[in-house]
């Protein structure tokens, strides 16, 4: 695996544990650091040895602060991956799952980071803002991502505003999936991805896929009618046939992933 600058990768077992690793700037990032970032998703998509995906941030303030401000006011803002932000922002393709440890502030860019993984942790000491508009910037795929998330009024609300919102009640607003105290975020993600390991990783991508692009159609017949072909390509598996077999036989399943 290639050595990088500005993030940590960790691969334990079938789950690729990704952490930005820029704590000096509480993991604000800029174009170098995505670029860096793109390359290990590409990786992670492409390897079949590979079914859960986890992001977090290293120290202990922040998972990302988001655009490096300072470093785009000095013009040194360069070109940014199609795959945007973290690598992630505008990836629409990973029918794999990823899961955001967030283990402090998630700014901007940050959050909207966190925004394109499909379960967030928090720990007790993160907050979630979209500040764009206070520094003359609009959040690129935070004003898309959060109102089809939540309700439109309550995203309208924070991104109007910029104001920053505590896990507890981006929990009850529905953008964070759980809480958990401060430092335990990362292992609270891992504990989501082992319950996701322990289902057929073909129907795994298949639901997403499905979620996701059904989204897109104008009614529930449209959505529901729609050929989609992770799930075409589940319905063709071997664990199609391994999963009901292990569950007569009163045993474990042996996903094969083909």
């Amino acid at each position: 695996m290639a050595e990088f600058r500005y993030l940590t990768v960790a691969d334990e077992g079938r789950v690729r544990i990704v952490t930005i690793n820029r704590p000096e700037v509480m993991n604000a990032l800029h174009a170098e650091a995505h670029w860096e970032f793109d390359a290990v998703w590409n990786e992670f998509a492409s390897d079949p040895e590979l079914w859960v995906g986890i992001i977090t941030g290293a120290g202990e303030r922040a998972f990302s602060a988001g655009n490096d401000l300072k470093v785009q006011a000095a013009g040194r803002r360069g070109p940014r991956p199609k795959s945007g932000f973290a690598g992630l922002s505008h990836r629409f393709d990973l029918e794999k799952p990823l899961i955001a440890a967030v283990n402090g502030v998630a700014m901007g860019g940050g959050f909207e980071t966190a925004l394109a993984c499909d379960i967030i942790i928090a720990a007790e000491n993160a907050v979630f803002a979209l500040p764009e508009p206070r520094v003359g910037l609009i959040a690129g795929s935070g004003v898309h991502r959060l109102p089809r998330m939540i309700p439109q009024k309550q995203a309208l609300g924070m991104i109007l505003t910029g104001r920053r919102v505590s896990a507890a009640e981006g929990k009850e607003l529905g953008f964070v999936n759980e809480v958990v105290p401060a430092g335990a975020a990362l292992a609270a993600a891992k504990r989501w991805a082992e319950q996701i390991l322990e289902c057929s990783p073909m129907a795994i991508r298949a639901s997403k896929q499905v979620v996701y692009q059904s989204l897109d159609e104008p009614t529930l017949r449209a959505a529901m009618t729609r050929t989609y072909p992770a799930q075409e390509a589940n319905l063709k598996s071997q664990d199609y046939i391994e999963g009901p077999r292990a569950f007569a036989e009163r045993r474990k399943p042996n996903w094969q992933n083909r």
